[in-house]
C-alpha cells in the first residue's frame, strides 16, 4: 500500500521521467556509433526533445520554490553537492587514463551541466513568476544567447539557450497535463512522433549536430545572427511540439516502472560511467547490430540505475545527507523551533 507521498505523485510524471531517461541512456550509448547513418538519424531526433523533456518537467516541479531555508538546503543537497561529487569523479577517469586532472567546478564537464543550470533555473523561479510575459522573455533570453559569445563557465550557452523549456514548465498547471491525457491527444501525439521522426531521417545529414547540443553561440557553428537565431527559434518550437507529443503518449496510471521515474537523477548521474567504459569497444560497435544492441543495453542499464539496491548504494553520493552542515532552522518569528520538551511544558516552566 503506497504511503501518502507516493499516493500525492502524479503518475504520469514519474512516468515520463523514466521513459525521458531511458532515451537519454540510450541516446549517450549511440554516440560514438553516428557513422552509422540510422543512428545518426536516431540521436538527431532523441536530441530534439529528451533533455527539453527533463527540463520542462524540472520546472513543473519547480513551481512551488521559494527562497525559504528549507527550499535552499534541498538545493544543496539535492543538485549542489552531487555536482560537486561527480564533478570531481568524472574527472578522476581522465588522470588514470591519461595523467590529466583538470577540475573546474565553475565549467561542468560532461554530463554534470545539467545539475549547474537546474540550480541556476531554480534559483530564477521567483524571478520569472512575478514576470507578465515570462515564456516570451525567457525565449528572447535563448534567442540573444545565440548571439554572444559567451564562456563555457556556468553552463552558460545551454542554461541561457534551453532556459524556455524551464519556464514553460513554470507556466503549466495541471489542467494543461490533463489535455494531454485526453484520447485525442494522445493519438495526436502518436503522429507527431511519427512524423517527427520520419523528418530526422530526411534532414538529420543537413543540419550540424552543434544545433541540437546548445553549447555553441551562432558564430561557432558557422552562420550569421539571423539564420542562428532562426534556427534556433525553429529548435525550441520543434522541442515544445515532440514535448508535448511525448508526454501525451504516456501512460497516465501507474505501471511497473512508475516507482522507478522517482529516481532518474541516479540513472542520470550513474550511467555515464558505463558509457565510458562502452566507448573503449566502439570499433566493434558501427554496425547496425551494434546500435541495436547499445539500445536494449541502454533501456536494461536505465532500469537497473532507477532500482532501490542502486539507490541504496549510492544515495550518499546522489542524495547526500549533510544536515550536520547547517544550523538549526529558525522560526519565521526569529527564534528557534522548541525542543519536544519545551512543546508540552507549560509557558511558565519556559521561562523560569
Amino acid at each position: 500500500m503506497p504511503t501518502s507521498t507516493a499516493a500525492a505523485r502524479d503518475p504520469l510524471l514519474d512516468n515520463v521521467k523514466y521513459l525521458a531517461i531511458v532515451l537519454v541512456v540510450s541516446g549517450h550509448l549511440i554516440e560514438n556509433l553516428r557513422d552509422v547513418p540510422a543512428a545518426h538519424a536516431l540521436y538527431f531526433f532523441v536530441y530534439l526533445f529528451h533533455m527539453p523533456l527533463f527540463i520542462v518537467v524540472s520546472g513543473y516541479l519547480s513551481r512551488n520554490f521559494t527562497f525559504s531555508a528549507g527550499k535552499a538546503r534541498k538545493l544543496i543537497t539535492g543538485l549542489a553537492v552531487p555536482y560537486v561529487l561527480f564533478e570531481v569523479a568524472y574527472s578522476l577517469p581522465r588522470y588514470f587514463l591519461y595523467g590529466k586532472l583538470e577540475i573546474s567546478l565553475m565549467d561542468p564537464y560532461y554530463l554534470t551541466w545539467f545539475l549547474m543550470s537546474l540550480f541556476l533555473w531554480r534559483l530564477s523561479t521567483p524571478v520569472w513568476q512575478q514576470l507578465r510575459w515570462p515564456l516570451t522573455i525567457a525565449v528572447g533570453v535563448s534567442l540573444l544567447s545565440g548571439t554572444s559569445g559567451l564562456p563555457d563557465e556556468l553552463s552558460m550557452n545551454r542554461t541561457f539557450g534551453l532556459l524556455p523549456f524551464y519556464v514553460l514548465g513554470l507556466m503549466l498547471r495541471p489542467e494543461h497535463l490533463d489535455l494531454l491525457r485526453r484520447k485525442w491527444a494522445r493519438v495526436t501525439g502518436a503522429v507527431v512522433l511519427v512524423i517527427g521522426l520520419c523528418v530526422a531521417f530526411a534532414v538529420h545529414d543537413h543540419v550540424k549536430t552543434e544545433w541540437i547540443r546548445w553549447r555553441h553561440a551562432n558564430a561557432q557553428i558557422g552562420v550569421d545572427d539571423v539564420t542562428g537565431t532562426l534556427i534556433r527559434l525553429a529548435m525550441l518550437a520543434a522541442g515544445a511540439v515532440l514535448v508535448a507529443a511525448f508526454i501525451a503518449i504516456t501512460p497516465s496510471r501507474r505501471t511497473w516502472f512508475t516507482g522507478l521515474g522517482a529516481a532518474t537523477m541516479y540513472a542520470y548521474l550513474l550511467h555515464g560511467f558505463v558509457v565510458k567504459v562502452a566507448e573503449r569497444f566502439h570499433s566493434s560497435l558501427v554496425n547496425p547490430v551494434g546500435v541495436a544492441a547499445m539500445i536494449a543495453f541502454g533501456v536494461v542499464l536505465a532500469t537497473v540505475l532507477c532500482t532501490p539496491p542502486v539507490r541504496r548504494l549510492f544515495k550518499w553520493a546522489v542524495e547526500p545527507d549533510i544536515s550536520w552542515a547547517f544550523t538549526k532552522l529558525r522560526r519565521p518569528g526569529g527564534t528557534p523551533p522548541r525542543s519536544r520538551e519545551q512543546a508540552v511544558m507549560p509557558k511558565s516552566s519556559q521561562m523560569s
